[in-house]
């Protein structure tokens, strides 16, 4: 017991010596355990600072910075939905061009496909290490409907995710977005196109189907 009330003074005396005066005044620097929170390095405005190629220590913003709190111009371009609505827009907000597929592919392939597999078909990498509810892109099924869905709709779910898929649009500008969707349309009309879909004078073009095996056929040799 006595080593305990021991231990408890000196505790007491540790803690008066060191917290027990502050705010007293005194000419004495102060007894500092952390000085760096104190005085912290720190450039001042408008001095020189030989860390920055033009020595200045205000520098400019990053190039396309928002400042936390500002609000950015809203667009078709920005959020997918017709200017003053709450509506989707139906089509793509770009020009469709080879360019844009090919960034459009490029994109997917990176952000996309690790779930969703580069067919769209929802059996990328990710189905490995168990994860199993991923759409399929070419499902026209309710609920997922992604092929029945407005382009500024998927625009959408592709800034803000939906469900179990997080947010991309930190990740990916507003122009890539709509590149992927673009490429998104081509892997469904690989998919899903019928000859109907063909112009006429453009389906003399098309390779022949192969033959059918015999087997397959029932035929007898």
């Amino acid at each position: 017991m006595r080593y305990f009330l021991l231990g408890f003074l000196l505790l007491s005396v540790l803690i008066v010596a060191v917290a027990g005066r502050r705010g007293h005044m005194s000419r004495k620097p102060p007894f500092e355990i952390f000085p760096d929170m104190d005085r912290q390095p720190k450039l001042r405005p408008q001095t020189i600072a030989p860390f920055f190629k033009d020595k200045m220590s205000s520098q400019l913003p990053v190039a396309g910075t928002v400042a936390r709190g500002s609000t950015f111009e809203e667009s078709v371009l920005t959020t997918g939905r017709i200017n003053g609505t709450t509506n989707w827009v139906e089509t793509n907000a770009l020009p469709i061009t080879a360019t844009l597929l090919a960034r459009g592919q490029e994109r997917f392939n990176i952000n996309c496909s690790p779930c969703h597999g580069a067919s769209g078909d929802g059996k990328g990498i990710t189905t490995k290490f168990g994860m199993g509810i991923i759409a399929d892109l070419h499902d026209a099924k309710p609920p997922r409907r992604v092929v029945q869905q407005a382009d500024g709709e998927i625009f959408n779910t592709i800034t803000f995710g939906k469900n179990l898929m997080g947010p991309y649009g930190p990740n990916v500008v507003p122009e890539d977005r709509w590149a992927i969707i673009a490429y998104l349309r081509v892997l469904q009309r690989s998919h899903l196109a019928s000859i109907e879909d063909v112009p006429q004078d453009q389906r003399g073009k098309l390779p022949s189907p192969p033959p059918v095996p015999a087997a397959a056929t029932g035929a007898k040799k």
